[in-house]
């Protein structure tokens, strides 16, 4: 599991976890100083993954470099592509029907929820239960179900297209959808019996990574990280986009800044994401699910900017445009990332098996951080 690599005079042990570990949910490799069991020092190192995504769209025409996105933070692909797509449409005027509009918050809070509750299975598991894992893949099953009959995919779903979205919704997805929500309000306190209120799992927690709201918003944390230590970022309140203005749901904020505040801002924001749901499933308008747009797409000469509220927070999109078919330029500013930064800040002083328990609490995915 473990690897020594080089051992100090003052009796510090440098050793490395990962690139292939389980504990880093991906590529990623930890150098670690330790003394004894403590850290002193955590430092991360990317690259193992790395695809040159950027680069890769520049050559890409602007209905393709979507769908690259979903290859990123793969569990939260259909919010990368809506993004993606929303940039396009804002650069080029476009109005989205109302239809399409409804259908892709439903979506885009359908996958928050997958995400937050594969992130709930697997924190848990890091720390030692293994039973939350299976009950997690067993309500996000239902979700992967309903993308699957809708999307023609269950994870890299490339449903999102500038001006709406490619196809219409199944004739059993609204049926689906409310059985799925019924389904999981009676199961989500389970998540609680089972792990919130369990006395070893709160030691294990509480107290533990505090990431004060200063340090948060200096690292450029987002997300439920940044929420947790008081920061409001969340993108759907702040820039609202689509008709998240016109709903009615909480920003989840805490103020602790630990460990058990990020899996308590993440738990609530499930039930946020289910009220969301239940406003738009029964009220989906008739109509076009597609705006007419041009079958090559040319953005206007200029610079461009979008950002969107994943399940792991702020997922910006800048692209500079030289009025070409393909981008001059583009950059993703992925929460992972900056999420990331604020480990070795976080965890020094902890045990390092408070590391791993920290580093479940942040929700990495690596192919988000190293593109």
């Amino acid at each position: 599991m473990f690897e020594e690599v080089a051992s100090t005079e003052q009796g510090d042990l440098v050793i490395n976890i990962g690139p292939q570990h389980p504990a880093t949910h991906g590529v990623l490799h930890l150098v670690i100083t330790l003394n004894g069991e403590t850290v002193k020092k955590v430092e991360p190192h990317l690259g193992y993954i790395h695809r040159s995504i950027e680069k890769m769209c520049e050559s890409l025409s602007y209905r393709q470099f979507i769908y690259v996105t979903s290859r990123m933070d793969y569990l939260s692909s259909h919010i990368n592509n809506h993004g993606c797509a929303m940039l396009v449409e804002k650069a080029l005027q476009i109005e989205i029907p109302s239809r399409a509009q409804y259908i892709r918050v439903i979506m885009d809070e359908l996958t928050r929820l997958a995400s937050h509750q594969l992130w709930w299975g697997a924190m848990a598991m890091d720390i030692g239960a293994l039973t939350p894992f299976f009950l997690a893949f067993r309500e996000r099953e239902m979700i992967t179900d309903i993308m699957e009959e809708t999307c023609g995919a269950r994870l890299t779903m490339n449903y999102m297209v500038p001006g709406g979205i490619m196809y219409d919704i199944h004739p059993d997805f609204c049926k689906k959808v409310k059985e799925f929500i019924k389904h999981f309000r009676s199961k989500i306190d389970e998540y609680d019996e089972l792990l919130t209120g369990n006395i070893i799992f709160q030691n294990r927690m509480k107290g533990i990574g505090i990431l004060s709201k200063e340090d948060a918003i200096s690292y450029g944390c987002s997300g439920p990280t940044a929420r947790a230590s008081g920061v409001s970022c969340d993108v759907r309140k702040i820039y609202p986009y689509e008709i998240y203005d016109q709903l009615k749901f909480d920003e989840v904020l805490a103020t602790e800044g630990d460990s058990f505040a990020r899996y308590q801002v993440r738990l609530v924001e499930m039930h946020q994401s289910m009220n969301i749901i239940e406003q738009l499933i029964d009220n989906i308008p008739e109509g076009e699910i597609q705006a007419k747009t041009k079958a090559v797409l040319k953005l206007p000469k200029g610079e461009f900017y979008t950002r969107i509220e994943t399940a792991r927070g702020e997922f910006g999109i800048y692209v500079v445009s030289e009025g070409g078919t393909t981008p001059y330029r583009i950059k993703f500013r992925s929460p992972g990332f900056s999420n990331l930064s604020a480990l070795d800040h976080i965890v020094r002083g902890h045990k390092i098996g408070d590391m791993v328990a920290i580093m479940g609490t942040l929700d990495l995915v690596i192919p988000d951080i190293d593109r």
